[in-house]
């Protein structure tokens, strides 16, 4: 895994496609949206900030509010690597992101996604 190349990728040409898979399930991108900020501790404002701002995803990371205190709680394979054994912070608050869109593209309960 290239950590650095995805740490340099910008939030902001990665939203879009988040959108597109989910809307691509028929989900929306206010639950989108819902899961970053449970995930992050951004709220709508900032989050539209971070996009403008065209940070990257170690700046959005490092600059989001609060990591959910059960974003432990997630768990499984995403890109074949399971996300609770990755040794990285960093990558492994992108792999949590990456985690629960598919969740969302996939179909399952906001409540279940959200780990409630």
């Amino acid at each position: 895994m290239n950590n650095e190349r995805v740490y340099k990728l910008l939030f902001s040409s990665v939203y879009p496609l988040y959108i597109q898979k989910v809307e691509k399930k028929e989900r929306t991108t206010a639950e989108l949206d819902e899961v970053i900020f449970w995930l992050t501790g951004y709220n709508a404002e900032q989050l539209k900030a971070q996009i403008e701002k065209k940070v990257t995803f170690e700046t959005f990371f490092e600059e989001a509010p609060k990591l959910n205190p059960n974003a432990s709680k997630i768990t499984g394979v995403i890109c074949g690597y399971r996300v609770e054994e990755i040794e990285d912070p960093l990558m492994q608050k992108i792999r949590y992101l990456d985690k629960l869109i598919d969740e969302l593209a996939k179909g399952k309960k906001m409540e279940k996604i959200l780990r409630v």
